[in-house]
This record gives structure tokens, sequence and C-alpha cells, in this order.
């Protein structure tokens, strides 16, 4: 998992409150478990103008003009801006996968599914919760901004805004040291690699006929 310390991004702004996970990856796209690919049909539904297929080329499916990724202010946006509830419904992983792949590694919002909220952090994402003025400030910004960028800084726990205003925003301790390291459950293991390999080493000495 990549690291997560400080991130300078173009924000997109998501204006929709309780988008649930069926929205953010349709269930059509579930057979893959592979973690990558998913980024062309992050908000199939909503992006495109005809319904989606796994396999299918994406290139040349008619895209909805009005919706916001398809917008060429918000190319390359690595920051989601949205609403409260934001990955509700089913716990599928797929939805952080999903915009991980697309290319973001924030998503700020009033508030999250409690699922959703784990996953993002399982999976390299930071989930940002701020107030519902402070969103709606941020909106506005967003708004009357072309290409606007905002500031994460996990290590201090602030959005910095372009005019200079920071948002403080509050995250567990253990996910922050997890996010800066880029340690996933893998990783956190991995850690003790060292120890495990002397304990079966020594296992295997002690009990050799588990390993017959």
């Amino acid at each position: 998992m990549d690291k997560f310390v400080c991130l300078d991004g173009v924000v997109a702004p998501l204006d929709r409150a309780n988008v649930d996970t069926d929205a953010i990856i349709p269930k059509q796209f579930l057979k893959s478990i592979k973690r990558a690919g998913f980024g062309p049909n992050l908000f199939d539904e909503w992006r495109y103008l005809d319904v989606g297929q796994p396999g299918q080329d994406n290139s040349s499916r008619p895209l909805n003009p009005s919706f916001v990724l398809n917008q060429p202010r918000y190319q390359g946006a690595t920051i989601l801006l949205t609403r409260k509830n934001f990955g509700c419904g089913s716990s599928r992983e797929h939805a952080p996968w999903a915009l991980l792949d697309f290319g973001f590694r924030a998503v700020i919002a009033e508030s999250f599914a409690d699922i959703f909220f784990n996953n993002c952090f399982k999976n390299g994402i930071l989930p940002v919760v701020l107030s519902a003025s402070e969103i709606d400030d941020l909106f506005a910004l967003v708004e009357a901004t072309p290409a606007c960028t905002l500031l994460i800084d996990l290590e201090r726990q602030l959005v910095r805004r372009p005019d200079g205003r920071e948002l403080s925003f509050a995250v567990d301790p253990f996910r922050r040291e997890c996010l800066l390291n880029g340690w996933d459950d893998i990783g956190l293991t991995l850690r003790h690699a060292d120890l495990i390999k002397a304990f079966e080493e020594k296992r295997r000495i002690e009990q050799p006929w588990l390993f017959a």
C-alpha cells in the first residue's frame, strides 16, 4: 500500500448525499477480486449513457457530459468532495478499489458509512470528516475556482485551502500511523517477518512431524 503523508491535488465535487456502494461500483463489476482495473467503471451508471458490462471497451462508450468527472476542469482530480453518509449500502471492498484505481487518494465528506470508512484506510485512501458548514464552504470554493486544489496534511491532520485557511480533522492514531507508513493488514504482519520465521524454524525442530 502506498504511503499517505501529504496530498496536494485537484478537487472533484460530487454534490450528492447517501451515495451507496452500488453507485460507486455497480454490482456487475464485482466478479473480479484483482483490486485493479475498476477505475473506468467508477460511478459507471452516472458517467456513461449506456449500461456497462465487465470486459467492455469503455473508450467507445457515450459519456454523460453533465456528470462531474467528465468535465474538463476536474480531470486528474485526486480528492473527492461529497456529502453525508458516503459509501452506504453493501460492504463491498470494490468501492475503495474503484476510487483508488481512478486516482482518488482522499474523500472529504460530512460523514461516511462505517464499513466503507474502514475499507478506505485498509486500501490507502484517507476519508476526511469535516462539518456541514465546512463542506458547504468547500463546495462554494470549488465551484468558484477552476481546477481548485487542496492540500491534505495527514501528519498535521489539516486541510489547507488555496486562501491559506486551515481546517482540522480527527483521525484514529493507529489508522493514521498505518497510512503514514503504507501498512495494510498484510504489511502490519510482515513487520514481524523475522519473528515469524524464527518461530517456524523452532517449531520445525521441536515438532518435526508437523512438517513430514
